[in-house]
Parts: C-alpha cells; structure tokens; sequence
C-alpha cells in the first residue's frame, strides 16, 4: 500500500463513530482535520496519544481543527474508551480495515516473533480543501499530539 504524503488528496473515507452517526471525511470540508490511527482502545500507548490529543483539544480546535481517532475497535470498545478518558472528539470505527487500508496503515507487524496485520500507530493532518499537509507513520504516541498541532501552523 502506498504511502500518502503532503500534497496527495486525502481519502474521502465514510464511517461509524462511536455515537453510532456515520461520517464522511468531505462533510468537514472548510475545517483542518487531524485523523489519527492507533491499534487499540484502552491499551498503554493508545492511552497515551488519545489523552494527549483531548489534552491539546482546546488548542486544536482554535486553529479551526477537527480531530478523529480511528482503530479496529467497534462501537461499544470506542465508547468505553472514550467515556473511560473523557475523549471530546469521534472515534471512528474501521473493523474492515479500508480506513486504515486507504491511508497506508494497516501492514505487517511482528509482535514477540509472531507476525500478523494491524494497524501502525500514524496522523495525518488536512487542510481545508481536503489535502495533506502532513502525514506521520510511526509516529511516536506521546509525540503525535504536539507534532500534529505543530502541523496546524
């Protein structure tokens, strides 16, 4: 799969978020929108990068930016997830994997010799106009917050 980089169109993508609405990436055209991947809810590092991004929310929306977290998870993970953390933004659901797919982060992993698919732990920032202005894989989790806000200008 390959690798989106700034400049490129980013995915028009249609999810599920973790109210149940559906969402289409295109309906926040006019706004900047950081779209963030991580593996798991509830897990140490994807703790970590969601706490930093509510942490850094009030920021985010200032510079008129939308922020949306994307993992595997369905619904009812997405919700305990973000009730547990207090997560004022959408968690998209991405149980097939096309979200994921569409941005170049679902690949090949190894975990203690064992190798299967899943998602790395990526953001991307867009403009206005639906571009990429900047796009990180493996991205460190307590860095992305303050990387994507950086993004922002």
């Amino acid at each position: 799969m390959a690798k989106l980089k700034a400049g490129d169109a980013a995915p028009d993508v249609e999810a599920v978020t973790d109210a149940g609405q559906t969402v289409r990436l295109s309906d926040f055209k006019g706004k900047k929108v950081i779209v963030y991947f991580y593996p798991r809810d509830d897990t140490p590092g994807c703790t970590t990068q969601a706490c930093g991004f509510r942490d850094s929310y009030s920021d985010l929306t200032g510079k008129n930016a939308v922020v949306l977290g994307v993992s595997p998870q369905g619904v009812a993970s997405h919700k305990k997830f973000k009730t547990k953390y207090s997560l004022p933004f959408p968690l998209l659901v991405d149980e097939d994997h096309k979200i994921s797919e569409a941005f170049g982060v679902w690949e090949e992993k190894t975990f203690m010799g064992r190798k299967y698919l899943g998602v790395v732990r990526s953001h991307f920032v867009i403009d206005e106009q639906g571009q990429i202005a900047d796009a990180r894989y493996n991205v460190k989790a307590a860095a992305s917050p303050s990387l994507a806000l950086g993004a922002l200008g």
